[in-house]
């Protein structure tokens, strides 16, 4: 019994789940967690890491070991007087040998490199930024489609409810036609009018039944989940009360600021003198002493060590160009934020604008609706008492779903219209 109870149980959690709410929200999110383009973020991150590793390893010591032999032809020599009294003394002095070798180690410290590290790193961090920037920007676009699908989802769901009320009706004055020909009331020409019009709104379901299966397919996709037995919820129509933009292009564009504002500063700083610690030691011939290399040829291990300043002046030559560079950078970013802001009050002011009609013409959707229905009923009236035709009902009949439609339309538009809003800035 417990089995049964547990397996019935479960029926019934999988049956809720498979039929489960879900709002635009959560189909965004899901989309968005399931767009290829997330990967990059990870990866963007691994990428600077390196980038990171590799500036701070410029820190460590440089160290390199060569070995050498060399042949000249002219060496350092003692001038012949002095060789002449050397040898009346008795000392045989050779000179240094014209075959020279030695087997060396040079190190190398950075001790101040006027602030390029540093820069360097904020500068690999601020590219990262930009990056990860314009992808926050081309994942808000994906947003959009999703919205659109979701919103033409509910539109056309709205749509086959309402057709399929107007079938039903359609039925039921086919069914009073029948009657009425049978008893010799109405014509088999009104009968077949109302049944061609029935066929032709169940044909006008199935295809919107169709077109929904290929939006939810679609959405799916986005999601990367079977969303096609999921129930989608009719989000809220809380309109934005603020005009500010929070859209992920400004972020980008201030990204951008940042990277070009860095980018002159390592200029500058690449302006600065280098200052360092060297050393090198070796084992070989001749010596740092060149008078004891002389004498003897015998191998000998040397060390030099010390601090070295070095200042590349190259940098000065660029530096105007470089600095007028950065500057044009500079006003062509403030330039690209200022006319995307332009765009976007534009865009919201229209908005606002279609958002407001809308709910005016909404106010009186009720009332046509009413006043339609009201007239289909007299005509469904006026036709059993044989006062107007079958033509004249479908006409009526016609004009209530229509204002039904229209009313739908307009309630899902101005939802549609607000998530557009939302959209234009990012709220």
């Amino acid at each position: 019994m417990k089995n049964i109870f547990a397996g019935i149980f479960l029926t019934a959690i999988g049956a809720l789940a498979a039929h489960a709410d879900i709002t635009i929200e959560e189909c965004v999110r899901k989309a968005e967690a399931n767009y290829p383009l997330i990967k990059k973020y990870e990866l963007l991150s691994a990428t600077t890491q390196i980038e990171l590793s590799d500036i701070n390893k410029s820190w460590l010591p440089r160290i390199g070991v060569y070995g050498q032999v060399t042949g000249q032809n002219v060496v350092p020599s003692f001038p012949g007087a002095l060789k002449s009294v050397l040898t009346q003394m008795g000392s045989d002095m050779k000179g240094l040998g014209k075959i020279q070798y030695k087997v060396g180690v040079d190190v190398s410290q950075t001790i101040w490199d006027g602030g390029v590290s540093s820069t360097r790193r904020e500068l690999s961090r601020s590219r990262e930024e930009a990056q990860k920037a314009s992808n926050d920007v081309e994942m808000y676009a994906v947003r959009e489609r999703v919205e659109n699908l979701y919103f033409a989802i509910l539109l056309t769901d709205e749509q086959i409810a309402q057709n399929m009320v107007t079938e039903t009706l359609l039925e039921s004055n086919l069914e009073r036609l029948r009657a009425m020909h049978r008893n010799g009331t109405a014509m088999q020409s009104d009968v077949d009018m109302v049944e061609a019009q029935t066929l032709t709104l169940k044909q006008n379901i199935s295809l919107a039944r169709h077109a929904v299966e290929g939006y939810r397919e679609l959405l799916s996709l986005f999601a990367g989940e079977d969303l096609k037995n999921e129930t989608l919820l009719r989000p809220s129509a809380d309109e934005p009360v603020s005009d500010e933009s929070l859209r992920p292009e400004i972020g980008l564009f201030e990204s951008q600021r940042r990277f070009n504002a860095l980018s002159d500063r390592l200029t500058k700083n690449e302006l600065m003198p280098k200052v360092g610690f060297f050393a090198q030691a070796y084992y070989g011939y001749p010596g740092i002493d060149y008078f004891k290399s002389m004498v003897s040829r015998d191998l000998s291990f040397n060390l030099l060590a010390g601090v070295k300043v070095s200042w590349n002046v190259d940098a000065f030559y660029t530096r105007k160009n470089s600095t007028r560079r950065t500057q044009l950078n500079a006003q062509n970013i403030a330039t690209d934020l200022q006319l995307f802001l332009f765009n976007t009050g534009l865009q919201t002011s229209s908005q606002r604008s279609t958002i407001s009609g809308l709910r005016d013409v909404m106010n009186d959707d009720a009332r046509i609706i009413e006043l339609r229905a009201n007239v289909r009923k007299a005509a469904e009236s006026q036709l059993a008492n044989g006062v107007i035709d079958a033509t004249a009902l479908l006409t009526k009949i016609s004009d209530e779903n229509l204002a039904r439609l229209t009313a739908q339309f307009h309630e899902t538009q101005l939802l549609k219209e607000i998530y557009i809003l939302k959209y234009t800035l990012n709220r």
